[in-house]
């Protein structure tokens, strides 16, 4: 069983040093582009920006913000892992959304993402921000009030060295400790909770990410 954890181990970090390569490549080639384009661009630079957004994030028009409530459901898997059945809108809204769940696990959603680039929050940020990262494949973490000072410390030291997720308080949620991706859900005991591990090794750019290898920064720091 040691050597299966030691392996287990040595892929998680192969795969997260691998994501921080892909993340520096992009960093790099927005950077690129960034500079070509104010070259060509003069004016017009705001309505650009707001293109630019829509076009990386697969063209989606801003629309009414809704994401009809009760149009699904969550299922509870046998390790604790919630799922949601149910549709969940993709399309991009500058207007507040309503989300059926608290915190909300996919819908329509803000065109700028909320930096997940192992980014810690230590105030509430915008759901439909969060919800355009967890669109890019990252996993969110959320505590409230209940959650003990040991443990959110320790899962902020967990998330600033994992690419791909954030951190930010949530007062509204049932539980103290929450771990969302796009569609996925659960809560934990603890940080040490072993299903923490179990779930950033799932989810963190994982089989459910509408949109796998999508930035996690360049949107919105706070």
């Amino acid at each position: 069983m040691g050597s299966a954890q030691k392996t287990g181990s040595a892929e998680r970090k192969a795969r997260i040093e691998e994501m921080r390569r892909a993340e520096r490549a992009r960093e790099r080639r927005n950077r690129i582009l960034t500079v070509a384009a104010s070259v060509v661009v003069v004016a017009g630079l705001v309505v650009g920006g707001v293109v630019l957004v829509h076009s990386r994030s697969g063209g989606d028009k801003t629309a009414a913000a809704s994401d009809s409530k009760g149009a699904g459901h969550f299922v509870t898997g046998a390790d604790g892992v919630k799922t949601w059945k149910g549709t969940l809108g993709r399309t991009h809204t500058t207007k507040a959304v309503s989300y059926p769940m608290e915190p909300p696990v996919g819908g329509n959603h803000n065109p700028v993402w909320q930096n997940c680039n192992g980014d810690v929050y230590t105030k509430p940020v915008r759901n439909e921000n969060a919800v355009h990262a967890l669109e890019h494949g990252a996993v969110w973490v959320t505590y409230n009030s209940k959650a003990s000072k040991a443990d959110v410390a320790a899962l902020a030291a967990k998330v600033k060295k994992t690419p791909y997720t954030l951190m930010s308080p949530v007062e509204d949620q049932k539980d103290p400790i929450v771990l969302s991706a796009w569609a996925h859900q659960r809560t934990v005991t603890s940080a040490s909770d072993p299903n923490v591990d179990k779930f950033f090794a799932q989810f963190v750019q994982g089989s459910q990410t509408p949109e796998p290898g999508a930035a996690c920064t360049g949107g919105l720091s706070q």
